[in-house]
C-alpha cells in the first residue's frame, strides 16, 4: 500500500471478493489496472520512482475443478502451484473456493490445515499435505504436495530473468504493485471469513486476542504463540470436558 490509488485497488479488490467475484479475475485485474494508470501517468511525465516489494505472489488460478479421485487432487494443486509463488497466504482464498465451496471441506478443516501447516517446517504450502490426507489418505497427501511444490522448480527457472526487468519499468512494476495489492485483500478476505467461522466462542476470541498484541508489541518467535495458544485450546475444552 504505497499511495491512496493502490490502497483504492486493494479496498475494491476486497469489497469485490466478499460480493463472489473470483479470485483470478480480481488478482488479473488488480494487476492490469495499475499497469494502466501507470502507464498513463508515465505517457503525461509523471514518471513514478518504485520499489517493489517482491514477497508477495503474482498468483493466477483457473476456475475451481471437480476433484475425481486421487489424480485430481493432483491436478486441483498442480493448478493452484502453477500460478503461485513467492508468499503463500493468498494460497488461503484459493483453498476456500477450491475445496470449501464444493463442500469438499469444512472451514474447520481448512483452519485445521492452516494450523498444520504453520507450526510444521518448511512454507506454509505444507497446507496441502494435510489437505491432501484428509481428502484421501497418505496417497492423497503425497500427491497433493507433489502437485504443489512441482511448478515452483520451473517457474524459478523461467521468470529468473524477467523479474529483474520488471523492477526497472515503472510501467511493468505497475503489473507486481496491482496483483500485490490484490492479493493482500484476498488474504484479509479469508482472514476474516475463517475468523468468522473460528471465534465462535469468548476463550477462542481472547485467546486470538491475546495472541495478536503479544505478536505486535513484542519480537517473541510466532511459534511460541502457536504453541501457547494451542495449549490454551487444549486445557479450555480439557476443562470444558
Amino acid at each position: 500500500m504505497k499511495g491512496p490509488f493502490l490502497a483504492a485497488v486493494g479496498i475494491g479488490t476486497l469489497v469485490l471478493y466478499f460480493v463472489g467475484v473470483g479470485e483470478l479475475l480480481l488478482l488479473v485485474g488488480g494487476a492490469l489496472l495499475v499497469l494502466a494508470v501507470r502507464f498513463v501517468r508515465t505517457r503525461r511525465g509523471e514518471h513514478e520512482a518504485l520499489i517493489l516489494p517482491l514477497d508477495l505472489p503474482l498468483g493466477l488460478l483457473a476456475a475451481p475443478a471437480t476433484l475425481a479421485g486421487t489424480l485430481g487432487i493432483f491436478v486441483s494443486f498442480l493448478k493452484i502451484g502453477s500460478v503461485l509463488f513467492g508468499s503463500g497466504y493468498v494460497l488461503l482464498a484459493f483453498l476456500r473456493s477450491e475445496f470449501v465451496d464444493p463442500g469438499l471441506l469444512t472451514y474447520q478443516q481448512l483452519l485445521d490445515a492452516v494450523a498444520v501447516g504453520q507450526v510444521t517446517p518448511g512454507p506454509v504450502f505444507t497446507t496441502a499435505t494435510f489437505i491432501g490426507y484428509v481428502l484421501a489418505g497418505v496417497p492423497g497427501a503425497v500427491l497433493a504436495t507433489v502437485g504443489i511444490f512441482l511448478p515452483g522448480f520451473v517457474f524459478v527457472v523461467l521468470t529468473g530473468p524477467i523479474i529483474p526487468r520488471l523492477r526497472d519499468s515503472s510501467v511493468l512494476a505497475g503489473l507486481l504493485d496491482g496483483a500485490n495489492v490484490a492479493s493482500l485483500a484476498l488474504m484479509a478476505g479469508v482472514t476474516w471469513q475463517l475468523g468468522r467461522a473460528s471465534l465462535v466462542e469468548p476463550v477462542p476470541a481472547l485467546i486470538a486476542l491475546a495472541a495478536l498484541v503479544v505478536l505486535f508489541a513484542t519480537e517473541v518467535n510466532p511459534a511460541w504463540l502457536i504453541l501457547g495458544g494451542g495449549s490454551l485450546g487444549f486445557a479450555y475444552h480439557y476443562l470444558l470436558g
